[in-house]
């Protein structure tokens, strides 16, 4: 009768200590994983962005594109960031941007902006928002510049200043035409070029 009472008490202890024990496991497991689990209303917001992100495109970061134009002349596009777009593909939306063109007589084009959308089909580019070009110790400025590959153009527009050793000029738009290497200056507002140019 003894025996037997003591055979109980070590099943009720030996019963009472496992369950202490897998109660304390899976405690300090609770508290292990309560900064590793993401709240519910984060998990909506990351399935909402995700949802946007598969209608809208992909996001990409320090892209860079390179290749041959039409006429030959090496270019390395390069961003910070790019988007992509479903419903046109062959558009890619970019921030800070950054453009080498390396024409065949040996001069480099380097052209930076805000933005720009580039056509990886045409391989065309739109610059937007505060435009710096640089060529053969030139400096120009502008709010837009349109490069066409298919056309075989540089078309520079709105706010144009050019600045180098020979003096400065602001236009409304400068026109490029790379194939018969020729360049329009014009001026919408009153048809006038302003140029202060060294001549010495």
């Amino acid at each position: 009768m003894n025996r037997k009472k003591k055979l109980k008490l070590i099943q009720i202890s030996l019963l009472i200590l496992g369950s202490l024990i897998i109660f304390f496991t899976y405690l300090q497991k609770d508290k292990n994983f309560k900064g590793n689990i993401i709240s519910k209303e984060k998990q909506e917001e990351i399935k909402k962005n995700q949802a946007n992100g598969n209608q809208k495109g992909n996001v990409f970061f320090d892209v860079s594109y390179s290749g041959l134009d039409l006429s030959g002349n090496r270019y390395i596009l390069k961003s910070k960031e790019a988007k992509s777009n479903k419903s046109q593909p062959e558009l890619v939306f970019m921030k800070t941007v950054n453009a080498f063109f390396y024409f065949k007589d040996g001069t480099i084009l380097e052209v930076r902006s805000d933005k720009a959308i580039y056509n990886n089909k045409s391989l065309d580019l739109n610059f937007n928002n505060n435009v710096k070009a640089f060529y053969e110790g030139s400096t120009m400025t502008a709010e837009k510049a349109e490069y066409s590959n298919s056309n075989s153009y540089l078309s520079i527009s709105e706010k144009v200043i050019v600045k180098d050793i020979r003096g400065k000029m602001f236009a409304d738009n400068l026109f490029f035409d790379l194939k018969k290497n020729t360049l329009d200056i014009g001026s919408f507002n009153n048809n006038r070029v302003n140029a202060n140019i060294n001549l010495k």
